[in-house]
């Protein structure tokens, strides 16, 4: 998709009501639960917040960034996730929090972000986090700098997200399930899957129509 067009197709997104859970759940794992709001309120889960930010690439067609976590010892070791992270006592808003962690893990300038959609919060069991996505945009094509958080960044085509070939599935092993098979999405041959494949369903769900 063009740059120029996707701006001209923001005020729609804006405006555009939210398919939530039921578009998210079509890429969560089988072993996946659904929780209610008081069960997921019960859990006095940690809130984070991410950035899912769009921009132009060198041919002026639509990029966004993904990041490979680095590695550790903790659930979501290398895997691929949005930048974004847990909300200190600083930040004013959940949208701070994650322009304020796309500045930290991967350089993006507060100042030139303009973010456009809160989508719908997801709870991630194996963490207890509960994440909140923004969509978001910057004009110009940026030049990232990743911090030690950061393994790897992922500079994916919207369209090439926005292709039906692009959904798999995989069988796979982690800390808390030996080889399941699980839903994701083949993106610049990294799997992803989990809560950013739950995430990008639903991101996928708003913009499909617009492709």
């Amino acid at each position: 998709m063009d740059f120029l067009k996707f701006k001209h197709i923001i005020s729609e997104i804006e405006t555009a009501k939210l398919a939530g859970f039921d578009a998210q759940v079509k890429l969560a794992p089988k072993i996946r639960k659904s929780y209610s709001n008081n069960q997921v309120n019960s859990k006095k889960p940690k809130i984070a917040a991410v950035l899912v930010v769009f921009y132009p690439n060198k041919n002026g067609t639509v990029n966004f960034l993904l990041t490979q976590r680095a590695s550790y010892k903790g659930t979501h070791s290398a895997q691929i996730s949005f930048p974004g992270g847990k909300v200190e006592e600083t930040d004013t808003s959940l949208m701070k929090t994650a322009l304020r962690e796309s500045n930290e893990e991967v350089g993006l300038k507060e100042k030139d972000v303009f973010v456009f959609k809160e989508m719908t919060n997801l709870y991630i069991p194996p963490s207890n986090f509960l994440v909140t996505p923004f969509l978001s945009y910057i004009n110009y094509t940026p030049i990232f700098t990743k911090n030690r958080e950061v393994n790897d960044l992922i500079e994916v085509k919207l369209s090439d997200f926005l292709n039906d070939n692009a959904m798999s599935s995989t069988t796979l092993s982690t800390s808390y399930a030996k080889k399941m098979e699980v839903p994701c999405y083949k993106l610049n041959s990294y799997i992803v899957w989990g809560a950013t494949a739950m995430m990008l369903s639903e991101i996928k769900e708003l913009l499909k129509k617009y492709n």
